[in-house]
């Protein structure tokens, strides 16, 4: 279930490769890719090598799997992050489709970017972290609508979590495990002994939101570590 690397760099070259991979096979069979990319420290390299990428990428669309309620120029913004290690050189004629709209409250923004996001679905690849509670994209332990987002009947793409929580301690908007799985692929991506145990524990049945893509079979999730 865990594959392993010897460092990170090795783990951001195989990720890398993986979602270029995918990305261009969408492209070669006549049709626009979509990528889900992830804010958090692990995807930035492999934005960097990304954005390298020979790619058509006037015909790649960018989201997010999910989104601090920030504005696009604020530090914890994970728009900012894509916009600074991915969209970037040729990867600069990709289409973004933010999560974060200048609205009165995240579920307002997540009302208006969910129809945007749909029309992107099914993903070609989707890029995740994981924290060290188990949390996957903003449907993190405590959160009062974390059961909601989880819930695979829940048909909405998005969701807002008005309430602030998370690291850093803000609101968000997020994709629903219903969005999450029309994924042609998912990669997880963990570094760290620690998160490496959350993984293990998810996979043996504790309750951990990131055991809801352990345990599903409707689309086929990797997860990469370094240590």
């Amino acid at each position: 279930m865990i594959e392993s690397f010897d460092d990170g760099a090795a783990m951001a070259e195989a990720a890398a490769e993986a979602t270029r991979a995918a990305l261009a096979a969408a492209l070669a069979a006549g049709r626009r890719a979509s990528l889900v990319a992830t804010g958090g420290r692990s995807p930035g390299p492999v934005y960097d090598r990304l954005a390298a990428a020979a790619l058509d990428w006037s015909r790649v669309d960018v989201t997010l799997s999910d989104e601090r309620f920030v504005p696009p120029d604020h530090a914890a913004s994970n728009e900012r992050l894509v916009r600074e290690r991915l969209l970037r050189g040729a990867a600069a004629d990709a289409r973004f489709v933010p999560l974060f709209r200048p609205a009165a409250d995240p579920d307002a923004a997540a009302r208006a970017a969910e129809a945007s996001v749909e029309a992107l679905a099914p993903f070609d690849v989707t890029l995740l972290g994981m924290g060290p509670d188990g949390h996957v994209a903003s449907l993190i332990p405590g959160s009062p609508r974390v059961a909601q987002g989880l819930d695979p009947s829940l048909t909405k793409m998005l969701m807002g979590v008005p309430e602030a929580i998370g690291d850093p301690p803000l609101p968000r908007i997020t994709l629903t495990l219903h969005a999450l799985l029309q994924s042609r692929a998912i990669l997880v991506l963990i570094t760290g002994e620690t998160k490496r145990r959350v993984i293990e524990r998810a996979a043996a049945g504790e309750d951990l939101p990131v055991r809801a893509l352990l345990t599903q079979a409707e689309a086929p999730v990797r997860v990469l570590w370094a240590p």
